[in-house]
């Protein structure tokens, strides 16, 4: 037993004066709709609940070429739909012989072919360069000008001087050839720095890099020293609290101003 092909609606659409005039020179048809609901242009079919009902059901298990025939449908626009529905075909229908993966069939018509010469064989081969080419390549071991820095080369980042000490690291790791001058200097009067320990200027004055300005303390002994509540009296403290809070505050106002505009 057949399934009685369901009537197409026309499709209606509200066009201006000047659409009007331009489909009937066009099409020649009176009706700017005729010109549309024609064999080459049919109208698209709603979802009914029916047919949701039907893809949801079929679709995890079942070829979508037999799910379009029995809907009566494009088997691009049932692909679409499903894809919208977030639906997908299931693991054992993947790995059955009817979706095709094992016999050979997907992607055949896109495949090389045996015996097929590349055509591009034989036009790249190493060290082709033409043109310009290979007076412009970097070759191996070269330095970018733009970069890269010689061994015991000095540079202020921070506010803290940095000495190149090595030429090794990786890439992306050249980070590592450097080392803080004052940690530098002050290692090769005392020996490395114990763990946990970092080294501070006395005077707190970080141009200032010699032996004697240079104090090594541990991490806990550094939070003490710059922490609010051991550099200030009690009531200075309380007022950076309140501050700090007070800030917060206006922050969080400005921002919800910027989001409202």
């Amino acid at each position: 037993m057949t399934r009685a092909k369901a009537k197409a609606q026309p499709l209606h659409v509200r066009f201006s004066p000047d659409d009007v005039l331009l489909m009937q020179s066009i099409s020649g048809a009176e009706d700017p709709h005729d010109a549309l609901n024609t064999p080459d242009c049919p109208p698209r079919k709603k979802w009914t609940e029916v047919d949701i009902a039907l893809l949801c059901d079929l679709y995890p298990d079942s070829p979508t070429a037999a799910i379009a025939a029995r809907l009566d449908r494009p088997i691009e626009r049932v692909y679409a739909f499903a894809n919208k529905l977030g639906l997908r075909k299931s693991k054992a229908f993947l790995a059955s012989p009817a979706a095709h993966r094992l016999d050979g069939r997907i992607g055949k018509d896109c495949r090389f072919k045996p015996g097929l010469v590349p055509a591009n064989k034989g036009l790249r081969r190493p060290g082709w360069a033409p043109g310009r080419m290979a007076s412009t390549q970097f070759k191996a071991g070269v330095k970018p000008a733009n970069t890269w820095r010689p061994i015991g080369t000095e540079v202020c980042v921070d506010g803290y001087w940095k000495v190149k000490v090595s030429d090794s690291a990786l890439p992306g790791q050249s980070r590592f050839d450097w080392k803080m001058k004052h940690v530098l200097v002050w290692e090769q009067a005392n020996g490395p720095v114990p763990t946990g320990s970092v080294i501070v200027f006395r005077d707190g004055n970080r141009n200032h890099i010699e032996p004697a300005n240079l104090e090594c303390v541990s991490r806990a002994e550094l939070q003490r020293r710059n922490s609010y509540h051991t550099r200030y009296p009690k009531e200075i403290g309380l007022l950076i609290q309140a501050r700090g809070a007070l800030q917060r505050q206006i922050n969080k106002l400005e921002k919800a101003n910027e989001k409202q505009s």
